[in-house]
């Protein structure tokens, strides 16, 4: 089992506040002889459509020394991820989890955003303070 990141409960918390129900802490995959595990599993209903959105999300901090080497830690994850998530729950939408300040420092980059925009990478903007959600990008 992997370890948790240090905003995990941040962004638990923050996804429960926004009605959300976390349905897998951590999500289970396995899939093609690789076990893996996804930072949390949440789901809501859709009460116009009567149906649940479904996600999965991965939550990166972007503490090491190296931002660009976190990225393409963080890129590498994403991307297995949604290639599993595809062949076994197509309905389930993938994101990767991270905090304002690293979003303003760092993924507002033109490298970064054409990285994002090329590998569509949907992202989960949080506040660490007062662990909300700031944006949803998808």
């Amino acid at each position: 089992m992997p370890a948790k990141d240090i905003f995990h409960d941040t962004v638990k918390n923050a996804l429960i506040k926004e009605g959300w129900i976390i349905t897998d802490d951590p999500l289970y995959l396995d899939y093609g002889g690789v076990d893996m595990y996804v930072d949390l599993g949440a789901e809501k209903l859709i009460a116009a459509q009567k149906d649940q959105q479904k996600i999965a999300v991965e939550i990166k901090t972007f503490n090491r020394p190296s931002l660009i080497a976190e990225f393409h830690s963080a890129l590498g994850q994403f991307l297995n991820y949604r290639l599993v998530l595809e062949n076994i729950e197509p309905e389930r939408t993938m994101y990767l989890a991270i905090s304002e300040d690293v979003y303003e420092a760092f993924f507002t980059l033109v490298f970064t955003q054409k990285a994002v925009d090329k590998y569509q990478i949907k992202l989960i903007i949080y506040d660490t303070k007062k662990e909300v959600i700031k944006e949803w990008k998808n």
